[in-house]
């Protein structure tokens, strides 16, 4: 189904990606629209990505997080106010984005768990995985990969950021087939910047699969060292077959 062409005031509020010609020559625009996109975890990796999806126009966001906002958050998640402890991240997320741009479609869900999960995926074109803990992470892996989803993952703790983009051929349990120690930042500590920096990047990827253009980060981990600067682009294999190279 070909979609309706852009109305004037879109036009007016999207033009400057517009003039971005691979974004204008894809059609980006008209297929962000029409896309619906999971976002699980409204903290500080979901904060940066609901707004900017949110500002490039994405048609449906569905926000998921049970947790309510504490006054620790607020050095990283800066959508969020001190006004706003104590309330539900999601319905505080849903205001900022509908704040950002009223043409979104914004609709909150509790946090995700066994008996929710394959209906919150169900109809999505995105999901975005920005969790903080192994268990949550998982299950999003395994839901998305059960109904042939694709999904953003991003990792933040200390000075460290991690994205990638999984999907069924490859997926988190592919490359980390166990658990490691969690490293929320609830343990581990993390400088806010960095979430913001991994939240940013998985932002942009998800306009990427999205719109169809570029080269996402399918089958390939970015990392980025807050200390150093330092970026790197590291191309992943099965844990499996990684081990058996090793031999």
């Amino acid at each position: 189904m070909t979609p309706d062409p852009l109305t004037r005031e879109e036009l007016r509020r999207y033009s400057r990606p517009l003039l971005v010609p691979e974004w204008l020559e894809a059609g980006a625009q008209e297929r962000l629209r029409a896309a619906r996109v999971l976002v699980v975890g409204a903290g500080g990796l979901g904060g940066p990505v609901l707004l900017h999806l949110a500002g490039s126009g994405v048609g449906r966001l569905v926000i998921a997080d049970g947790d309510t906002v504490d006054l620790s958050n607020l050095h990283r998640q800066t959508h969020f106010f001190t006004a706003d402890v104590g309330r539900p991240k999601a319905e505080v997320a849903a205001e900022r984005v509908r704040a950002v741009n009223p043409w979104v479609e914004v609709e909150t869900a509790p946090a995700l768990g066994e008996a929710t999960a394959a209906a919150l995926v169900a109809n999505t074109d995105l999901v975005i995985d920005a969790t903080d803990n192994f268990g949550t992470r998982y299950l999003i892996a395994d839901t998305c990969t059960a109904q042939g989803r694709e999904w953003v993952w991003g990792a933040a703790s200390g000075t460290t950021g991690l994205v990638s983009v999984f999907g069924p051929a490859l997926g988190l349990r592919d490359v980390f087939a166990a658990a490691t120690d969690d490293h929320s930042c609830a343990e581990a500590g993390v400088l806010g910047p960095v979430a913001a920096v991994v939240g940013h990047m998985m932002a942009l990827e998800a306009l990427k699969v999205l719109g169809g253009v570029g080269k996402p980060l399918r089958g390939q981990l970015w990392t980025f060292d807050g200390l150093t600067a330092g970026v790197r682009t590291l191309k992943l294999r099965p844990e499996k077959e990684a081990a058996s190279a090793r031999l």
